[in-house]
């Protein structure tokens, strides 16, 4: 409940307070003029006095929201307001002036509870100081000296009930507004919760003792073959994974083995436990999906072979130096013949490719975090054939690029896009071209559509890609190169995922091969990653 929410109940509950008063004022002053003990000592203005009061109590408690604006001026002003017509009532009527004086201290107590301390002490104090000044004016009283101590001591009730009545109701707000941030949290906290299980790769499913799926997320959902939502059976959807749950229910038996709940959907084990022990009402149903599982392995292996891989490179290049030198070395001497310097030319050619694997297996263990940066895909495609041109001999064969004539956008890191073009260009320029002829590659900068993701492109005119290939050059150490690594594709498509990058095959019609990056555009900036 906010504040301006407690202060609207605080004002309705002091208005209604006032119109009950206002209607006793009428009754003391209309339904007590034949009594002895209860005359008015001065009937009309008593009728007036209650008068005033009935239509300010009504006006007050119609105009209470209108009051929430400005809480604190408005209930300043009714408390003045009751104070006068209460010291105007106890003038009127002298004999209910203990009565009327008790009802003020209500009045006093409801707008402490709104004002501030030293405005709540004010008014009291006022309230006060009017019930003595009708002791000394009043034109009939009996007993001077108790009716001055009745005002004094109704003074001090009147500052101590306001006093306390504004702490405790200070301490209302706080506690009211403290239960309300921890409602929020808690709310806020129920959304997060439900967000994370329905978002979890794992699918979860909440089943009564009915068999009927109470809640589900998504990923169960997907698991289940995306039945309608209306279908909640839970023999109707997976009837192998109803039956699994009956045997774990009455028999304890789990069975752990992988299986398909749909056609076309991947592998799981499901995994049952109760929400309260000993109570099978609520059954938590997990499905765990088997592939999510095997690329997890995989990419455990991967690191580990990598790890060990790298440790392994850091062995051999020291020797690997030695041999090297050596060759150089030798290769300089006069008294080589030829067949001698061709074994050196041999072992240069090897050493350097032994370097080359080295290399990019120390590269795979070693990928540094991504700093994307927003990048003119048209300039940098140029500015990268003018620097691939002049750093490679390039003979007969061509590279060109080709942009568009309006900017095209992409946030990627640089370092790395320039590793992955140049490392597709290489292997464009190798293997991409026909049998006598030159090879021909394009680096072409486009859109995919008006609003669609920019598009970096290597294309060569060369044999292609047979399928069954290229459903694997992406994958670390397979190659079908005598010489080659393995490892050039796949620490391309690792770059490209760890800047929020696709990188794929796209056989070209006509002969040849393409190699897409699919960039993220500026407004979809990704945040810095581990590669």
């Amino acid at each position: 409940m906010s504040s301006a929410s407690m202060a609207r109940r605080e004002l309705y509950f002091l208005n209604w307070f006032r119109l009950a008063q206002a209607l006793v004022y009428g009754l003391l002053a209309y339904g007590a003029t034949g009594s002895k003990w209860l005359n008015p000592d001065h009937p009309a203005v008593a009728q007036i006095v209650a008068i005033v009061a009935v239509v300010y109590a009504v006006i007050a408690l119609l105009r209470t929201r209108a009051w929430l604006t400005r809480p604190v001026l408005y209930t300043s002003v009714a408390i003045s307001l009751d104070i006068l017509i209460a010291i105007a009532a106890v003038l009127a009527m002298h004999n209910a002036r203990i009565g009327i004086a008790m009802m003020l201290m209500v009045n006093l107590a409801g707008a402490a509870l709104v004002l501030p301390m030293r405005l709540a002490l004010f008014f009291a104090a006022v309230a006060a100081l009017g019930l003595l000044a009708q002791v000394f004016f009043a034109t009939k009283f009996n007993g001077f000296d108790g009716e001055l101590l009745e005002s004094a001591l109704f003074g001090i009730v009147y500052l101590a009930a306001s006093g306390m009545c504004n702490i405790l109701g200070r301490q209302m707000r706080a506690s009211e507004e403290l239960a309300q941030r921890r409602g929020l949290d808690l709310a806020n906290l129920a959304q997060v919760n439900e967000l994370i299980i329905r978002r979890m790769k794992t699918g979860v499913l909440l089943v009564d003792d009915g068999n009927q799926v109470h809640q589900f997320n998504e990923s169960a959902w997907m698991l289940l073959g995306s039945p309608p939502m209306n279908q909640r059976d839970l023999g109707t959807l997976a009837p192998e994974l109803s039956r699994r749950l009956f045997h774990w229910r009455h028999y304890d038996k789990l069975d752990e083995t992988a299986i398909a709940l749909a056609e076309g959907v991947p592998e799981v084990v499901p995994r049952f436990t109760r929400l309260a022990a000993n109570d099978d009402s609520n059954i938590l149903i997990f499905l765990d999906d088997t592939s999510l599982v095997s690329r997890r392995a995989e990419e455990l292996t991967l690191a580990s072979l990598g790890r060990l891989s790298a440790s392994i490179a850091h062995e051999i290049r020291n020797p690997l130096a030695a041999i090297r030198y050596s060759a150089q070395l030798l290769a300089e001497s006069e008294d080589l013949v030829d067949a001698d310097q061709r074994m050196v030319e041999i072992i240069n050619n090897h050493c350097s490719r032994l370097n080359e694997i080295i290399e990019n297996i120390l590269q795979l263990s070693r990928r540094e975090r991504s700093r994307p940066e927003t990048l003119d895909l048209n300039a940098w495609a140029l500015d990268f054939v003018e620097e691939y041109s002049e750093s490679n001999d390039l003979g007969s064969d061509s590279l060109r690029a080709i942009v568009q004539p309006t900017a095209v956008e992409a946030v990627i890191d640089p370092q790395h896009l320039q590793q992955v073009i140049w490392n597709l260009v290489q292997n464009a320029l190798r293997y991409g071209r026909m049998p006598g002829e030159p090879a021909r590659v394009m680096l072409i900068s486009r859109a995919a559509s008006d609003a669609g993701p920019p598009l970096l492109e290597v294309v060569d005119r060369g044999p292609g890609i047979p399928t069954k290939v290229a459903a694997q050059i992406f994958e670390p150490f397979y190659t079908t190169h005598e010489y080659g690594t393995g490892l050039g594709l796949y620490l391309c498509k690792q770059m490209c995922d760890a800047n929020q990058a696709e990188l794929e095959y796209v056989p070209v019609a006509g002969g040849g091969s393409c190699f897409r990056i699919t960039l993220a555009p500026p407004a979809q900036a990704p945040v810095s990653s581990d590669s």
